[in-house]
């Protein structure tokens, strides 16, 4: 078979490719001479550029086309003059002639171009330069496209992993949660009913008696501050935490919830300081409240300070705000937990195998009351071993004299002192025999004249015959409940004795619960566990102080 050289038809395949590149080629083709005058160039060129043919070819090329000078790749020319071969890339240098976008590219206004600038030869001898331009502009946006995917795929699955994690992290924590609510609840119930167990018995002597029970109460108060704190919380997220503003007195503060706190310092040999200014001593704010943001911060610096440590009470302030300081020597907190300090159910030690009890919602609530009072609060602890100091901002009681505030201070302390005799008839409602017992001893130490009914149907029956002073009622009872007693009192009975005060007991403390106690006819409203102190009190405030 004959080739293509010995072929008489060669000379028209020549032409026709020559023609095919000149007229029909999908890159643009430049070609000089050794002065870089332009010798040729294809319609692609003369398309793109929109220049004509005669004012490109047998021009030089640095004045057809200034841009190639102007953007520092002239030398490339130089280097093929000199048989070099260059590649240029469009991410490195975008363009090589300036070329309009034919198809509205977003985010380019020139045509993106890969080219390459090689020397023309003739054997070895450089006769010129020859360049290739590749519109690159749709290929680029496409991997630009597809960048951008990809960078939105890494970003959802970085984020899908995110979610997976604080998902499993959550479910660590609420595993962990509930694993201390567990224990922090059987525990005291284990102990109360160990010494329980103990004490039926009978073969104790008085110090062991004595010990049982310290050791009952002092866990009923544990197990009611884990309810306290869970139902604060719960309040809290649901935003039916109430406040009642008043002046407070932060020295009288101060000193509740030391007195309170002293016997667990006692028993650690911890050393408690106080260093107190009066003057910034009167706040805006609900007392109780404030009470339980002192009792909270102090009791947490007792219980991460080691034996024979100490802890230290500082109250001072500026024009504007109190200031209450809680410092320890205690363990510290260690800096990486420092930022979740606040947060709930987080504890630095959580686990089975954690050193010290507590839901980890103490410094959690701290917050939340302290906020929620306009203040704000801060911890500083050089890390584990260093101490922790705690400081609670609240707003000053502001447009008083000194005099003035001191008068308040003395009578918010005497107001705060119970009677110690009620001298009354007192009716107690309740179906639970333990909790109605309990109630009719306590009161009738207090020289009260107790009837202890064990249903509503009951207190009905013997209630004009005794008469009561108060009435206190469960509100959880079969058949007929608190409701539906203070109900028939008031609608039912005659003027006299339809007035009666009352008080309900109930474990259900919300703030819909107290509205609705309140809506319903009694007089006052208070929580299971009973505090015997607030209890009496509150029979004396609602009687006037003034027995019959």
């Amino acid at each position: 078979m004959e080739s293509l050289v010995d072929d008489p038809n060669t000379s028209y395949f020549e032409t026709a490719t020559s023609r095919w590149i000149s007229d029909h080629a999908p890159t643009g083709i430049l070609v000089t001479d050794t002065s870089l005058t332009i010798r040729y160039c294809n319609k692609w060129v003369v398309k793109q550029t929109g220049k004509k043919e005669d004012d490109i070819v047998g021009h030089r090329l640095l004045s057809v086309f200034p841009e190639i000078e102007m953007r520092g790749l002239a030398h490339y020319y130089r280097a093929a003059l000199k048989g070099e071969s260059h590649v240029l890339s469009f991410r490195l240098h975008k363009y090589l002639l300036q070329m309009p976008v034919n198809r509205g590219a977003p985010l380019v206004d020139q045509m993106q171009q890969s080219c390459r600038i090689a020397p023309l030869l003739d054997g070895e001898i450089v006769t010129g330069t020859i360049t290739i331009i590749e519109d690159v502009t749709e290929r680029t946006a496409r991997e630009r496209e597809l960048r951008s995917q990809l960078g939105e795929r890494e970003r959802l699955l970085a984020s899908e992993l995110e979610a997976r994690r604080l998902a499993e992290e959550n479910s660590r924590l609420k595993d962990e949660f509930l694993a201390t609510v567990s224990h922090e609840i059987r525990a005291p119930l284990n102990a109360i009913r160990g010494w329980t167990l103990i004490l039926r018995g009978g073969s104790v002597d008085k110090e062991t008696f004595d010990h049982a029970l310290d050791t009952i109460d002092r866990n009923v108060v544990s197990q009611s501050q884990v309810i306290e704190d869970l139902l604060d919380i719960s309040r809290m997220v649901t935003g039916q935490m109430k406040l009642e503003f008043r002046p407070v007195d932060l020295c009288e503060s101060i000193e509740s919830a030391l007195d309170d706190l002293s016997p667990a310092a006692v028993t650690k040999e911890i050393r408690l300081i106080k260093t107190i200014s009066p003057a910034a001593s009167i706040v805006s704010g609900d007392g109780d409240r404030i009470r339980q943001i002192l009792w909270n911060l102090i009791s947490n610096a007792i219980k991460f300070t080691p034996a024979k440590g100490t802890v230290e009470v500082i109250l001072h302030g500026d024009e504007d705000f109190a200031e209450v300081t809680v410092r320890d020597n205690g363990s510290g907190i260690p800096p990486e937990f420092q930022p979740f300090v606040f947060d709930r159910f987080r504890q630095a030690d959580g686990g089975m195998k954690r050193r010290h009890g507590g839901l980890g919602l103490g410094l959690s609530i701290v917050k939340s009351l302290v906020e929620m009072h306009g203040g704000t609060v801060s911890v500083e602890s050089g890390g584990e071993g260093a101490g922790t100091a705690f400081s609670v901002r609240i707003p000053r009681l502001l447009g008083r004299r000194d005099d003035e505030i001191s008068e308040m201070a003395d009578s918010f302390s005497n107001s705060a002192q119970p009677l110690k005799m009620l001298n009354c008839r007192i009716m107690i409602v309740d179906d639970d025999d333990d909790s109605r017992e309990m109630l009719r001893i306590l009161l009738s130490t207090r020289n009260a004249e107790v009837l202890a009914a064990g249903s509503a149907w009951e207190a009905l029956a013997h209630f004009e015959t005794f008469n009561p002073d108060i009435v206190i009622s469960d509100l959880g009872m079969p058949e007929m409940d608190g409701y539906d007693l203070i109900r028939q009192i008031r609608t039912s009975l005659s003027k006299e004795l339809s007035n009666v005060p009352a008080i309900a007991l109930t474990g259900y403390v919300s703030a819909d619960e107290q509205k609705r106690v309140k809506a319903s006819g009694f007089d006052a409203h208070l929580s299971k566990p009973l505090d015997q102190t607030i209890l009496v009190q509150t029979i004396s405030d609602l009687l006037g102080g003034i027995s019959r």
